[in-house]
């Protein structure tokens, strides 16, 4: 039994497909939340918080 009707696939298909940029951005954004709640270390934690600062001051 498949979770969407084949109506819904074919829509969520067409829309990836004229929206890969944004999916991914979605997708690493999503990959990244998970990586800092769940295994991120003290340390990985402080050298995130090097990055952000130095994007912050990029933009």
């Amino acid at each position: 039994m498949t979770k969407y009707t084949e109506a819904k696939a074919k829509a969520n298909k067409k829309w990836d497909d004229k929206n890969k940029a944004r999916k991914l951005y979605i997708n690493k954004r999503s990959t990244t939340k998970s990586f800092i709640l769940n295994l991120a270390t003290a340390e990985d934690l402080e050298q995130i918080e090097k990055y952000i600062e130095q994007r912050k001051s990029e933009l």
